[in-house]
């Protein structure tokens, strides 16, 4: 959407919606467009409303996750207080085979089906890296997002011990409510919003830390990958998550921040298949992938201790892609299949006892990493990898998760890739 006109600009007087692919996301993204002046408000949580509204609209042939986000947007615009000149609808889109790219084209086709054409779809793209906002923000949504992984990742490692059921979720909501008060600051300069973030973040592990609870080594570790929206996404996936939990689990969610670093990946890779591996541009992305580095590793340092043996990849081409080449070589497979299969070996070496990779019925990343995690699990001493496909109406979960978390549990006893544990872990 290059118009000449500033994203800001573009938005002036109009209230943005941002899709819920994450609780924590949608609130701390907006928090962020607050900051530059723009009124920006998650969609509101997803019900039996969203569903039949983005029926209306959707023939079955595209994906769970388009059918959810269509409905939250219909939702809003089906509101009492709608008012198509103070609306704006936030919907990132991507390169590769997946459906996600068509979701801000079809988003803009109904918008101009039900004639409301003048809505504007804010739409940053993969293809780039996401650079179409300037600098100082997309500096920003990249904190956001990395505090957001932060605070889910700490409500994983928590909630699974706690002796007093809700009370990490609350930890959860008075860490976000927090860091939502300084990204959504107007007037904080790049360094002291993230000396602030930082405070703010180390606030939230202090929250984390006063949950009871008792931390032992028994619980079965069970990464989750898939595609994205519909592994964080809770509504789409019936609380996956929690069901694992509710069987005596703990799970290592695949974040958001996994796919930052592949789009930089792909980002340099062709601007090298263009030839201009030698170039103002590569040097624009090799510097924004070095502050966004180091912008990482000033968030992450507050919880070096809570997430020892939770270590995430630190280079995802080394760690993720390059241990999925035999199985889906990252220059030929594109998008979430290969990190989901890459990301199934990080997790195997990190001691993980079983892989659930949740996808939307149907979708491509699913299939694929479905035909080859048969061999990927053979070769690595047959740790259970079980893929769960999500519609409006059901789900294979529900039926398969007994057996599984069964085979996690026996397997949990004969690996030879042992788990590491925070010091606060019983022995």
């Amino acid at each position: 959407m290059s118009t000449g006109i500033s994203t800001k600009q573009r938005l002036e007087g109009r209230t943005l919606w941002v899709p819920r692919m994450t609780y924590v996301g949608a609130r701390l993204f907006s928090a962020v467009f607050r900051s530059i002046g723009v009124d920006a408000r998650p969609c509101p949580e997803s019900d039996h409303r969203t569903l039949e509204l983005g029926g209306l609209y959707t023939s079955g042939e595209e994906c769970y996750p388009g059918k959810i986000t269509i409905g939250d947007f219909l939702r809003v615009m089906d509101d009492d207080d709608f008012d198509p000149k103070r609306t704006a609808f936030f919907m990132p889109t991507a390169e590769g085979p997946c459906r996600f790219g068509q979701y801000a084209p079809y988003l803009e086709h109904v918008l101009r089906e039900r004639g409301f054409a003048e809505i504007p779809v804010v739409s940053p793209t993969s293809k780039d890296s996401y650079d179409g906002f300037g600098q100082a923000m997309v500096r920003s949504l990249w904190r956001g997002l990395i505090a957001g992984d932060i605070l889910r990742k700490m409500l994983l490692k928590t909630r699974p011990y706690e002796t007093q059921a809700g009370a990490a979720d609350a930890a959860f909501q008075r860490g976000i409510e927090r860091v939502e008060q300084v990204l959504e600051h107007p007037s904080l300069g790049a360094k002291d919003r993230m000396a602030e973030l930082v405070e703010a973040l180390k606030e939230a592990r202090e929250y984390f830390h006063a949950v009871p609870a008792r931390y032992v080594r028994h619980k079965p570790l069970i990464g989750v990958v898939g595609e994205i929206f519909c592994r964080l996404n809770t509504f789409s996936n019936y609380d996956a998550v929690r069901k694992i939990e509710a069987h005596g689990g703990e799970c290592w969610i695949s974040d958001i921040g996994e796919w930052v670093w592949y789009t930089n990946w792909s980002q340099k890779c062709t601007l090298k298949r263009h030839g201009k591996g030698f170039s103002a541009k590569m040097l624009g992305a090799l510097i924004k992938n070095k502050v966004q580095r180091l912008d990482e590793e000033k968030l992450l340092a507050p919880f070096r201790d809570d997430f020892v043996g939770y270590e995430e990849p630190h280079d995802v081409y080394h760690e993720v892609l390059q241990p999925a080449w035999p199985y889906l070589p990252a220059d030929g497979a594109l998008g979430e299949m290969v990190l989901s299969v890459g990301k199934s070996l990080f997790l195997y070496r990190k001691g993980a006892d079983g892989i659930v990779d949740i996808s939307p019925f149907s979708c491509m990343n699913g299939i694929v990493t479905e035909s080859v995690y048969h061999d990927v699990s053979a070769d690595h001493e047959n740790i259970p990898i079980r893929n769960f496909y999500f519609d409006a109406t059901s789900s294979n979960m529900a039926r398969d998760l007994d057996i599984f978390m069964e085979l996690a549990d026996t397997y949990r006893g004969r690996k030879t890739h042992r788990r590491a544990y925070p010091a606060f872990f019983e022995a």
